[in-house]
């Protein structure tokens, strides 16, 4: 009974919400974030003065590829299961290249292919490491 009951709650909206959210909340901060002609006056400087332009990308796009497969696993329908690691990265993808489409007509920010390349192969890395965590815990009896 509790099984079914489990299954239930997993099927409402907030549900979804609680799992949709988080991904539109981060795209959100991210076009923030592209938003700012000057962001390295309005960040802290030991972001770009330690780790760099294109390990910045990939750590946030590894974030947002993380919460991509982790909404396409959990809420998305069955066919997303499937599919989740696919999905998650193409999407994640997608919205990097709207992202570099948007900063080319952000005053003093550039668009570049380098910075699309460095969002995806860090979507790629988020949804592959979510993966494997998701499965051990499968296989631990954590679901």
């Amino acid at each position: 009974m509790a099984k079914v009951r489990a299954r239930t709650a997993e099927n409402t909206g907030s549900h979804w919400l609680r799992l949709w959210l988080p991904v539109a909340g981060y795209m959100a901060l991210i076009f923030y974030l592209s938003s700012l002609p000057h962001p390295d006056e309005q960040l802290p400087k030991i972001l770009f003065e330690k780790l760099g332009d294109k390990l910045l990308h990939i750590i946030e796009y590894a974030v947002l590829g993380f919460l991509f497969y982790r909404a396409f696993r959990r809420a998305a329908g069955s066919y997303a299961v499937e599919y989740a690691v696919v999905l998650a990265i193409a999407a994640s993808s997608m919205y990097g290249a709207t992202d570099e489409m948007h900063q080319a007509f952000v005053p003093f920010r550039t668009s570049t292919w380098s910075d699309w390349i460095a969002d995806t192969a860090g979507a790629v890395i988020g949804v592959i490491g979510s993966r494997r965590v998701m499965e051990r815990g499968v296989k631990g009896g954590i679901s």
